[in-house]
């Protein structure tokens, strides 16, 4: 076996074990989707979506690190989605609906996914008979996360929001950086930096 099969080989028993955290899909329906699946790899800052254009991939993160965000008028660059290893990643509304993005989707590290076309994923939601129960769990699995995510905005104070990030993600502060995570978290910039900075002060 060739070292591009082997790796191959590697980002696809990486997938199986993040497809199983969505459904109990078996090692055999994994097998049956490899054709049609893609492994693509990106360089840091690479947008895989521009705003305007069409989604045609639905993306699982093996290694690296992706964002979706939009620009506001307001608000500038909006950060909506931080995908790390083992995340699901795509401009949903363009993705199902076919009209253009509304969202940009860049990486923030080398990155690689294992994707699926839109075209190609439909012949196999018909010809893989665990691809539907699959699809259905990782929709119904990413509406209860945005839920959750804007709930918690809601009801969590800015101090409390950020050190239960930090403290669920530490990682997240060296792999992210500052101006982009307080988008994410809905934190001004400079009041990001100052509990940053009182976190650090009390470790």
């Amino acid at each position: 076996m060739g070292e591009k099969n082997i790796v191959a080989r590697e980002c696809y028993e990486q997938l199986l074990v993040h497809l199983q955290r969505f459904s109990e899909i078996s090692r055999g329906s994994v097998e049956q989707l490899i054709p049609y699946l893609e492994i693509r790899r990106f360089e840091k800052k690479k947008r895989l979506v521009n705003q305007g254009e069409m989604e045609d991939y639905l993306n699982v993160v093996i290694k690296g690190l992706v964002r979706k965000y939009v620009l506001s008028p307001i608000r500038g660059e909006v950060t909506l989605q931080l995908a790390t290893e083992g995340h699901i990643i795509q401009s949903e509304i363009s993705f199902h609906h076919r009209v253009p993005s509304e969202v940009i989707i860049q990486t923030l590290e080398p990155t690689v996914l294992v994707s699926i076309r839109h075209d190609r994923m439909q012949e196999a939601l018909e010809k893989v008979p665990e691809a539907e129960v699959l699809g259905r769990a990782i929709i119904m699995q990413m509406f209860i996360k945005k839920d959750a995510r804007y709930f918690d905005q809601l009801n969590t104070s800015t101090r409390d929001r950020f050190l239960e990030y930090i403290n669920n993600h530490p990682h997240m502060l060296q792999r992210v950086p500052q101006k982009v995570l307080a988008s994410y978290l809905n934190i001004k910039p400079e009041t990001f930096s100052r509990l940053k900075h009182l976190l650090l002060q009390k470790k």
